[in-house]
């Protein structure tokens, strides 16, 4: 993976600079990109930050973010790997668990998503799904 001090890939020889130090070489081209990777880096959390409750990608898209930003700044770079390390650290450690644990920590997962996104419906657009539900059953 790339980091904030290294913008060449393994294919470029020694000698002929990366696309990223070509751009900072130029007037203005440092803070340029550090702008365009901050804006673009934000904005790939942010989205994958309102993804979270939803079904898909969205830490997936947070961590990427997250990598994208680490590529010009070195406290992402930082931050990107404290997450991998917890992250990494408690698969690990639901892995070492009994069945039961990892039934329960999954319907614990479940029920926080659920809750999550009946709250983001009935804020956002007024649709209240257990009303529904309880209008249907009785």
């Amino acid at each position: 993976m790339a980091t904030a001090g290294d913008s060449r890939t393994g294919s470029e020889s020694a000698e002929e600079p990366g696309w990223r130090d070509r751009i900072r070489a130029r007037p203005g081209g440092r803070l340029t990109l550090r702008v365009v990777v901050g804006v673009l880096g934000g904005a790939m959390i942010i989205g994958g930050l309102i993804l979270v409750p939803f079904p898909g990608p969205g830490w997936l898209i947070v961590f990427a973010g997250l990598a994208v930003l680490a590529t010009e700044f070195t406290w992402a770079s930082r931050l990107l790997d404290f997450a991998k390390r917890r992250v990494r650290a408690a698969t690990d450690w639901l892995q070492r668990q009994n069945w039961f644990v990892r039934v329960v920590a999954g319907l614990l997962t479940l029920a926080c998503a659920a809750v999550i996104v009946w709250l983001a419906l009935k804020l956002t657009t007024g649709f209240d799904l257990l009303a529904q539900a309880r209008d249907l059953l009785g």
